[in-house]
């Protein structure tokens, strides 16, 4: 029985959902929601906060900053409150408002940017944190986008533990923002005993890949620029999904009782396609699902919300 004292200190990380009985597809889904942040962003936030916390970055004295279209909010949230940093999350109009409230139920600070910088909310955010910093010594930025601790902690914990549950695994999908996740996995599994093909998924509007900006809704993957974590030496193919088939897919899941969060239906779409355009019988597929769908309730599983930004098209959910 796990006893413990932090909520950082608790994390499932041993769950996989079989997904052929619910899409008909020969794909395992590791779910890594089932922490008190509620998403695979718990992972990095302690790495990040425990490695300038031993480096001597992050004082008791500290104001931690950071910019997050959610997840990593929440995550870091969580242990701001649990360790006694006060925490300001600089975020955007597409942070669900359950979101936002559970941030600030944890005491955060949220600062919403409404104004873009060189095209993109991003951008806002990001002069928005480089603002605060600047207005007070205290205020330590960790930079999700930049800070290597960040793919670091998937390369200690989340890689080997898909790697011990499938020893035989012959691709991983797994969706990109910051690339954490990403660089983490494929950087271990490139020396394992055994090829893995590393498919990335993104969303269609995300420039992460070279393409151009575009619009994106659906918070959690994507972004409007290049990560500087990124090293596409270590990706085998990139995937990209539209939000419309996120929706369908989230919905589709939901229908047979699992509610995930807009980052999975992305990675879902996107393994779907793949396996659709390969034989993939005989192979052993695992995708990463980076959150839960409860925070999702008012937008991708909210019918008139669906219709207003994607049509009805986006509401259906046939069988394959």
């Amino acid at each position: 029985m796990p006893v413990i004292t932090a909520p950082h200190a608790f994390n499932q990380d041993d769950l996989y959902v079989d997904l052929m009985p619910t899409l008909g597809l020969p794909l395992f889904l590791k779910c890594e929601g089932f922490n008190f942040a509620g998403s695979i962003k718990l992972k990095a936030a302690a790495e990040m906060v425990e490695s300038a916390e031993r480096r001597g970055v992050l004082t008791p004295e500290s104001i931690l900053v950071e910019s997050s279209s959610g997840n990593l909010g929440v995550a870091l949230s969580v242990i701001a409150a649990s360790k006694g940093y006060k925490f300001v999350c600089v975020t955007d109009s597409r942070c669900n408002l359950t979101t936002r409230l559970m941030m600030e139920a944890l005491g955060a600070h949220v600062h919403i940017v409404s104004e873009e910088k060189d095209g993109s909310l991003l951008g806002g955010r990001l002069e928005a944190v480089r603002r605060l910093c600047a207005s007070d010594p205290r205020c330590v930025w960790l930079s999700q986008y930049s800070n290597p601790d960040n793919w670091k902690a998937h390369y200690r914990r989340t890689a080997p533990a898909i790697a011990r549950a499938f020893p035989q695994i012959d691709v991983l999908f797994i969706g990109v923002g910051t690339t954490g996740t990403l660089m983490g996995c494929a950087r271990w599994f490139r020396t394992w005993n055994r090829p893995v093909r590393i498919v990335a998924v993104d969303t269609i509007g995300s420039a992460i890949f070279g393409d151009r900006p575009g619009r994106r809704v659906i918070p959690g993957l994507g972004m409007s620029m290049r990560p500087p974590l990124l090293d596409q030496r270590y990706v085998d193919e990139v995937v990209r999904v539209e939000e419309s088939d996120t929706i369908r897919t989230c919905r589709a899941m939901a229908a047979r009782g699992f509610v995930f969060g807009g980052s999975t239906g992305t990675v879902v779409s996107g393994a779907t396609g793949w396996l659709d355009d390969h034989h993939a019988e005989h192979l052993t597929c695992v995708a990463i699902s980076p959150d839960l769908g409860e925070r999702y309730l008012d937008t991708i599983y909210q019918p008139n919300w669906v219709q207003a930004l994607f049509g009805d098209e986006a509401l259906d959910v046939a069988a394959r």
